[in-house]
């Protein structure tokens, strides 16, 4: 298993940037642009129609840009480092996690160094995104939950040879696939070089996740006792069909905590 760190310049990191911007998207995506860029102002931007809210955010992320270039390539040597560190023990938790030998696949993962405050991935091309401001540490267990994405949906499509298309926001598969990192994640190997675990260090999922119930019961723990006490193709089908038979449920405590930022 390999991971590369790249910086893929501005233009890039403005489109990625502007993908959470339109004007339908809720705040819990989208208001981050805002807090760590106070250069923005998040009013005069809302009272804009896309096109000119765009010209608007490109205008003053190019100028940071300038000042932050350096520090963007001098983070891919310093993150490509803090990897090939712990590169074998999380391949060989990976490898057990997932009952498949990671070593001999995922040569071609890819990470690019944004200024995204959001980090997308891009599941079937293998390479996803990390926020510059991130230590290495912190960039590292960004990359876990990232490539722990990668290995789940590799293996998910063997089991159920559905398309990749399917596994992105906001389909149960891919809210499925955010719950499970946390158990995955647990490994030891994992948890310990991993600074956003456990959730009292900000934890390794989205947090709206943290309260979520069916019956009374916490949908974490349900899903948590199916990882422990199962294989791993057995639990991607039993966990899927939990999440399909409470799916409105799962849906309506997430709309209810993204919209409570509005």
């Amino acid at each position: 298993m390999n991971l590369r760190f790249i910086n893929p310049g501005i233009d890039y990191m403005l489109e990625s940037i502007m993908a959470f911007q339109s004007d339908d998207e809720t705040a819990f995506w989208s208001d981050s642009l805002y807090y760590f860029y106070p250069q923005l102002d998040k009013h005069k931007a809302q009272k804009m129609g896309y096109l000119d809210r765009r010209r608007y955010i490109e205008r003053v992320i190019r100028t940071l840009y300038v000042d932050l270039e350096k520090s963007i390539n001098t983070k891919v040597a310093s993150y490509s480092k803090h990897w090939e560190d712990n590169k074998e023990q999380i391949t060989n938790a990976l490898s057990e996690a997932f009952e498949i030998n990671c070593s001999d696949l995922f040569e071609d993962i890819a990470c690019n160094i944004s200024m995204n405050p959001v980090s997308p991935r891009f599941l079937e091309e293998k390479y996803f995104e990390v926020f510059y401001l991130n230590s290495e540490r912190g960039a590292l267990g960004v990359a876990l939950h990232e490539i722990i994405h990668i290995i789940w949906f590799y293996v998910w499509n063997q089991v159920f040879g559905d398309n990749y298309d399917e596994y992105e926001r906001p389909s149960i598969k891919w809210i499925l696939s955010e719950m499970v990192v946390e158990s995955i994640m647990k490994d030891k190997r994992l948890r310990s070089i991993n600074p956003y675990f456990p959730r009292e260090n900000g934890g390794c999922i989205y947090p709206y996740f943290f309260d979520m119930k069916v019956n009374n019961c916490l949908v974490l723990d349900t899903i948590d006792e199916m990882y422990q006490t199962q294989d791993i193709k057995s639990f991607m089908k039993n966990s899927y069909n939990f999440c399909l038979k409470y799916e409105d449920e799962i849906r309506a405590h997430i709309e209810e905590s993204e919209n409570s930022n509005r």
